[in-house]
């Protein structure tokens, strides 16, 4: 068998794809979208109070930044209505849903601000947001900085208080709400102790994120 070719120094290496991979084409934004739905995440839902009014919407956006200063992030569609409640008002609490809050994820992606906070379980914080009763963990947020970045806005906000508990949390993978399950390795494979996989829900289809 001839050796392996070797790469020269100075010349990046090159990982040959299999021969059945075919770039999508640049302007393919279905095949694009299926393709970020392949990271699984979990499910959010962000508010703020602004103009004497609750605002709220569903987010899986939302990721960590900075441990110090406590910095987290999500982002919001330009085109958004809910853009400058977001944006203007200062503040804004993350509520980090439990698995047991998928109807909660919906209601919060689509319908008036008084359809989606009809009826849910919410406590007000200082910050003036209103956080989800039972969530999984939660956020209060002093807007940081605002970042603008295609036809999104980023939201960096520094964490002024937090709070969380043992409650498995929500999770979104290829469209699909689910559960978050933790594995047993098996000898002889590359498990990790701990690791997380997500479990989709039975007729869970849907996005978290329709008001982004």
């Amino acid at each position: 068998m001839p050796d392996a070719p070797i790469a020269q120094p100075g010349t990046p290496s090159r990982t040959t794809p299999p021969s059945s991979y075919e770039p999508a084409p640049a302007h393919d934004a279905p095949d694009y979208r299926k393709a970020l739905s392949c990271f699984a995440t979990g499910v959010t839902v962000v508010t703020t109070h602004w103009a004497g009014e609750d605002w709220g919407m569903t987010c899986n956006s939302f990721n960590s930044v900075s441990l110090e200063p406590r910095l987290v992030l999500w982002s919001i569609r330009r085109a958004s209505h809910s853009l400058q409640a977001f944006t203007q008002s200062g503040n804004f609490t993350i509520s980090v849903l439990a698995e047991s809050q998928q109807t909660l994820a919906r209601q919060f992606a689509t319908g008036s601000m008084t359809e989606r906070f009809a009826g849910a379980p919410t406590l007000r914080q200082p910050g003036g947001g209103l956080r989800l009763d039972g969530c999984a963990a939660w956020f209060d947020c002093r807007l940081h900085q605002l970042i603008e970045a295609g036809d999104h806005s980023i939201l960096l906000g520094e964490v002024t208080d937090f709070g969380w508990d043992d409650t498995p949390g929500l999770a979104f993978w290829h469209s699909r709400f689910g559960q978050i399950l933790s594995q047993t390795p098996r000898a002889n494979t590359s498990a990790t102790p701990g690791q997380h996989q997500p479990s989709a829900g039975p007729g869970a289809h849907g996005t978290p994120t329709a008001d982004r």
